[in-house]
């Protein structure tokens, strides 16, 4: 990271040491994760085809392109951190970002961990239940336990939780490059079995909006490196070169792998077994083929230690903005990690293990996720209407934004007019902000007696977690 440096006004600023090459990094190392070891299950359950199921894959890498290439406009030209949040703040006001943070804290943060962590639980258990499908209850309290450990690990130590991050990054990347070499080996040898009739599938549009969605949850993290702009150097000319270069590098791979789990599992285990890769590793390795699961649990262990760090952070920073409940924003005096955003963020987590089916977890954040992102899109072409004057470094050509927004519409109303239920429940849970925000935002007369019950929780939660706000530790230790 940045160290910061005083500028001729005395205040602190970020030095600039993120290279191209780390910023390339970065984003691959945020993409890749537990998705492209359950995720082609979901593409082929909802098309059956192989031929579909690899363009599909195709495809979600260039939207997911297209879609950092608008993140890098809205990332130079608003220089505000929070992202998605930050964007719907400056194009739309107060009351929209309000709702993107919302659905974050009860939809779109604790399902994405959620996600990840029985995708650990599943790839532990698997090797013990060869023959069918592990235990679900075995499943979620795995990754109730992964969850709880995580947390404790990221509210003891920042360093402990770096560390995590950096050791376990590199086991996904092993477990891919052993997967892409030998089904590229067994293609070879002449095994293509599995590539006869590719074509033959499903191709109604929900089947299609839904495998998109799948494919599109393990591109996520794509827009991971506008968090960082402030310290990449030359940021105008390295953002979107690290996108071009990290981009399509992903999309190779995650094509390369899919081609390899085709070779090699039979499309009945595919659209049976989540844990494709544990399958394949049978069928190849034998007696070795515990590695993979080994390899991606660890893969799987980091990115929840990731999503927890991140979303913790994104909490305190709505509860600085005041967006979020103040108790967000208190961090401990000593380890500077905060404590309270960090348990809420667990317990919702946990509270989504009461399902155990990772795709219909997937396909109910998924349209939230995609509303925010094209919101902030839209925010993006609005901006450039209501605020030509402020720079803007980078500007794509408006192509781009409207392809983009093209995809995530039919992504939105597919999936609405196919399955409504789920549709209904996100927008509902979304919609549920709109009076909290009027309530304990906007509402500044409140009586006193939710500043004393406000004010009761805030002090049971530093003295509980020996917290404070995080500008009384920088004068601590200033």
């Amino acid at each position: 990271m940045g160290e910061e440096v005083p500028n001729g006004d005395g205040k602190l600023v970020l030095k600039r040491k993120i290279t191209l090459f780390n910023g390339v990094g970065i984003i691959i190392g945020t993409i890749i994760g537990s998705g492209i070891f359950i995720s082609p299950t979901g593409v082929f359950q909802h098309t059956e085809s192989v031929a579909t199921s690899l363009i599909i894959w195709l495809v979600c890498g260039l939207l997911s392109t297209l879609g950092a290439l608008c993140y890098a406009e809205l990332g130079t030209s608003i220089t505000r951190s929070g992202g998605d949040y930050a964007y719907i703040y400056a194009a739309f006001g107060p009351l929209p970002a309000f709702l993107r943070i919302w659905i974050a804290l009860l939809i779109i943060r604790p399902t994405t961990q959620a996600i990840v962590a029985l995708t650990f639980g599943h790839y532990v258990v698997k090797p013990f239940f060869p023959e069918c499908d592990p235990p679900q209850d075995a499943v979620k309290l795995l990754a109730a336990v992964c969850l709880i450990i995580l947390t404790a690990i990221n509210c003891i130590s920042v360093r402990w939780t770096m560390r995590i991050q950096d050791v376990f990054t590199t086991s996904k990347l092993l477990a891919l490059v052993i997967i892409i070499i030998a089904g590229v080996s067994y293609i070879c040898i002449g095994h293509t079995e599995n590539f006869e009739r590719p074509f033959e599938g499903k191709y109604d549009a929900g089947s299609i909006a839904l495998a998109f969605y799948s494919g599109l949850f393990a591109f996520g993290g794509w827009n991971y490196l506008n968090f960082v702009t402030e310290e990449l150097q030359d940021p105008y000319k390295n953002l979107p070169r690290a996108i071009w270069i990290a981009m399509p590098m992903v999309t190779i791979i995650y094509v390369m792998a899919n081609l390899a789990y085709f070779a090699v599992v039979s499309k009945m285990d595919m659209k049976s077994n989540t844990a494709v890769a544990v399958v394949f590793g049978d069928i190849l390795f034998g007696g070795w083929s515990w590695l993979i699961p080994v390899f991606v649990a660890l893969s799987t262990f980091g990115g929840v230690n990731g999503v927890l760090f991140t979303s913790a952070r994104l909490f305190a920073t709505g509860a600085q903005e005041g967006h979020m409940p103040a108790f967000f924003s208190l961090f401990h005096i000593e380890r500077q990690t905060p404590i309270p955003s960090l348990f809420f963020t667990c317990l919702i987590s946990l509270l989504m293990l009461t399902t155990s089916n990772v795709f219909d977890l997937i396909n109910y954040f998924s349209q939230t996720l995609w509303l925010s992102v094209g919101a902030s899109v839209i925010g993006m072409l609005w901006l450039r209407k209501a605020k030509p004057d402020i720079p803007r470094p980078i500007k794509v050509n408006i192509v781009i934004p409207c392809l983009f927004l093209v995809a995530i519409g039919c992504l939105v109303i597919i999936p609405a007019i196919t399955n409504p239920k789920d549709t209904g429940i996100g927008i509902a849970i979304m919609l549920s902000g709109i009076p909290v925000y009027y309530l304990c935002v906007r509402w500044k007369t409140k009586p006193d007696s939710y500043h004393k019950f406000s004010g009761c929780v805030l002090r049971f939660m530093q003295k509980l977690c020996s917290c404070v706000y995080l500008d009384s530790i920088e004068k601590m230790n200033n």
